[in-house]
C-alpha cells in the first residue's frame, strides 16, 4: 500500500512504468504518460491512480500544520558566480 510522505524511497508504478509516483517526506512526484483505455485494464489503472491520489489528498487535508508553500528544494542559489567560460 502506498503511504504518501512516509519515506524517500517508495515508488508506485502504474501500467508497468507508464506512471511513476515517487514518495518523498516533503513532496510526492508523479511522472509519466498514461493512456486509460475503455477496458478492464484501463479501469484497473484508473483505480490504482485514484487510490494513490486519494491517499495523498486525505493526508494533506488532515494535516493541521500544512504550510501555504514549501521552500524550494534545494534552495535557489543566491549571489553571483564568475563565469568560468570567459
Amino acid at each position: 500500500m502506498f503511504k504518501p510522505f512516509s519515506n524517500d524511497t517508495d515508488v508506485l508504478n502504474i501500467a508497468g512504468d507508464a506512471i511513476s509516483i515517487e514518495n518523498g517526506k516533503t513532496r510526492v512526484t508523479i511522472s509519466g504518460d498514461l493512456s486509460i483505455a475503455r477496458d478492464q485494464a484501463g479501469l484497473a489503472n484508473a483505480l490504482v491512480l485514484q487510490k494513490a491520489l486519494g491517499a495523498i489528498i486525505d493526508l494533506l487535508q488532515k494535516d493541521g500544520a500544512l504550510p501555504a508553500k514549501l521552500a524550494d528544494e534545494p534552495p535557489a542559489p543566491t549571489g553571483n558566480a564568475d563565469n568560468p567560460f570567459i
